[in-house]
């Protein structure tokens, strides 16, 4: 359960990051401004693109403790989610469109201790949430297509952000379960990503360009508060 619900999370997806030196970089980054550390994890089979496995992430925990929330973009993730749980992040989320068990999965996650969230790709309808917000912490709303960086924010998911708040709202699960966005987040448009319901935002370029994370990262935070107001 999240203890505050009155403010904007910022998790930069590390994707977006110099990889060769962010072992080195991510000592730098300050946890008071920077909430998670978001690890797109990658199979070239849901996703084209690979990136990301457990013993990359295990080595990146030893050089910070801001906490990880962790984003399976693979088949099947009931087949490695343990390795995954075993690195104890903050957060596991699974995409609804990459499983047939998300229950049984997201009540594996939990019962572990890390919170369960659940990814829709921007063709899955938001309704196919109804029935697993009970078992959910998060629902990560990808506003581009998965699997490939640098996409443009798709404006549809303006409409969906709100569609999932209100369908949260008459759960009666507001204050359990927080809406995460990710894809194509800027400073322009965070604001209005927040406004529509959002409290946990992906940043990529907007968060590591020119590498100044902990720079961006707090203005992408004043811009969010706009949304609040």
């Amino acid at each position: 359960m999240w203890n505050d619900t009155g403010s904007v999370l910022i998790s930069p997806s590390i994707i977006a990051a110099d990889l060769a030196t962010f072992g080195h970089d991510v000592a730098k980054l300050d946890p008071g401004v920077v909430d998670f550390l978001h690890i797109d994890v990658m199979d070239g089979c849901f996703v084209p693109n690979l990136t990301f496995g457990p013993g990359y992430i295990k080595n990146l925990i030893s050089h910070t403790n801001i906490p990880l929330d962790v984003h399976l973009m693979i088949a099947s993730p009931e087949s490695s989610l343990s390795r995954y749980i075993e690195l104890t992040p903050k957060i596991i989320t699974i995409h609804y469109e990459s499983t047939r068990f998300p229950i049984r999965i997201l009540d594996q996650i939990r019962s572990s201790g890390t919170m369960a969230g659940l990814s829709f790709n921007p063709a899955t309808p938001i309704s196919n949430v109804v029935d697993l917000l009970p078992y959910l912490d998060m629902v990560l709303l990808m506003s581009v297509d998965p699997g490939f960086y640098g996409q443009k924010f798709l404006e549809i998911s303006m409409r969906r952000i709100m569609e999932l708040r209100e369908l949260i709202s008459k759960a009666g699960l507001s204050e359990n379960v927080m809406i995460q966005v990710d894809g194509g987040i800027t400073q322009e448009n965070i604001a209005a990503v927040v406004r529509a319901g959002a409290r946990i935002v992906v940043a990529g370029n907007a968060a590591f360009h020119n590498g100044a994370v902990n720079e961006n990262v707090s203005k992408l935070k004043e811009s969010a508060l706009k949304g609040l107001r």
